[in-house]
């Protein structure tokens, strides 16, 4: 017998059991939302152990659990500035405890929670190599990385993402996630040879911008009314008509949208933060998106080079249950942090609300941000290239992608023994001549079940 402590959040899922008989259910889950739910996945006997829970396991058997952390919502009230300056004694201890004396590998965007790790390196003195990527004819989203990491002193690299590199990484990506998320989701495997020579360690921004932010609801929403808000929030474009299809087919009772909302339902109840829906909401993602959709890919950069999340650590999820919703509303800590800590990387463009920054963001609204939008949409008017702004535009669409993509749809025998070609023959006809932004979800789907059935040499 042995034990095990799992994270409250978890960076990566630790499985107990067997691979036996499949879990359709779950499956179908998976094919609404895009993630397993709870300790779920694809095989009844094999479960996932759950967040903030100590284990005894026994020849691959759960003996005996105790949760050891509820999320919780208890507000001390003290002002902002004393928040901020909690926040900044505890988050560089994270920091510097996580990556020490390391060469750190930092990825950035145009975002807030990558840009405060690369105030928190800076103020700490961490020799810093740090990245970027977009999409070929998409945004330029390098601009803003860049301008950080020349701000801080990085040194600094910005990638491409291109059409096609999926169809030869996407086995060795089954592997590392085990089908437990889509391909094209996990845009850093595009890039997986060159980290190893960038430094020792990751710095990760994962889940800031859940801690730190409100969920954009009335506090005093009724629990049944979170239900119906994180169905929305859950739920993928045209993964709710594909979830209902497999349901079907596969003779399941009941119906597809009555389990999951059920689902969802129990599991809210056992939070049980009725002061405040926002925290609630905040601590359901937290126990049941970031473990299951954010920390899948995280394998990724762990087969490369060891990884640290600041964000992830307990000690910052016991913070974020003290401070008011008044105070985590609108990325407020994280804003008067880099405004304390290092204003220049506040000055930057903060991408969400281009072209402002930290300082004048609250303009991002008619009529102060009306000549940017019209000199913006006119750029993409004038330009003959077709704006990318999603990654399975650069890998579903267009002749070669079709090619490789139709083979792992209709030419693996294990992925037909599982799903009736009928299905899939209609939703990638949808894809293909319908709605390809509706459906392109779908598609991912399936071609996710394709590979897992090759992975694990699925028969019927």
């Amino acid at each position: 017998m042995h034990s095990i402590k799992n994270k409250i959040i978890p960076s990566e899922p630790i499985f107990v059991g067997e691979k036996k008989m499949l879990d359709y259910e779950a499956i179908c889950v998976f094919v609404a939302t895009g993630f397993f739910l709870d300790d779920d996945t694809y095989f009844k006997e094999l479960k996932v152990l759950k967040p903030a829970t100590n284990y005894s396991v026994e020849k691959d058997k759960i003996v005996a659990e105790e949760s050891y952390f509820k999320w919780h919502y208890s507000p001390v009230d003290r002002p902002l500035k004393q928040i901020v300056q909690e926040f900044s004694v505890l988050f560089e201890a994270i920091i510097k405890e996580q990556v020490q004396n390391n060469t750190v590998i930092l990825p950035l965007s145009g975002g807030l929670d990558s840009r405060t790790q690369a105030a928190a390196l800076h103020h700490l003195g961490n020799k810093v190599n740090a990245y970027s990527y977009e999409f070929y004819n998409g945004h330029n989203e390098t601009s803003y990385s860049e301008k950080i990491a020349k701000a801080c002193g990085f040194s600094f690299q910005k990638w491409q993402v291109n059409g096609g590199y999926l169809w030869n990484e996407i086995e060795n990506l089954a592997q590392k996630n085990q089908c437990y998320s889509e391909f094209t989701h996990p845009r850093q495997m595009a890039f997986v040879e060159k980290y190893a020579a960038m430094g020792d360690v990751f710095s990760l921004g994962h889940w800031g911008d859940v801690l730190f932010d409100d969920m954009h609801v009335k506090d005093h929403m009724s629990n049944e009314q979170q239900v119906e808000i994180l169905l929305k929030k859950v739920i993928k474009k045209g993964g709710l008509e594909l979830a209902n299809v497999l349901w079907k087919s596969w003779g399941l009772e009941g119906d597809f949208e009555g389990y999951l909302k059920n689902r969802i339902r129990i599991l809210l109840d056992k939070i049980d933060i009725k002061t405040s829906a926002n925290a609630q909401i905040r601590a359901f993602k937290s126990l049941y998106w970031a473990p299951r959709w954010t920390s899948t890919n995280l394998s990724v950069f762990e087969s490369v080079r060891s990884i640290s999340l600041p964000y992830y650590d307990n000690r910052m999820c016991e913070f974020i249950c003290s401070v008011p919703e008044k105070y985590l509303a609108g990325r407020q800590i994280q804003i008067e942090y880099l405004k304390l800590r290092m204003p220049s990387l506040a000055r930057i463009t903060w991408q969400d609300h281009r072209p402002f920054n930290l300082y004048n963001y609250k303009n991002n609204r008619f009529p102060y941000n009306l000549p940017f939008r019209v000199l913006d949409k006119l750029k993409r008017l004038v330009s003959n290239k077709k704006f990318i702004q999603r990654n399975w535009e650069l890998q579903f669409m267009g002749k070669n992608n079709e090619v490789e993509l139709e083979k792992w749809l209709f030419e693996n025998e294990s992925f037909k023994a599982l799903l009736n070609p009928e299905i899939v023959k209609e939703y990638y006809s949808n894809f293909k001549n319908k709605d390809s932004v509706y459906y392109s979800h779908d598609v991912s789907m399936l071609l996710t079940l394709s590979l897992f059935t090759k992975l694990n040499n699925y028969e019927k």
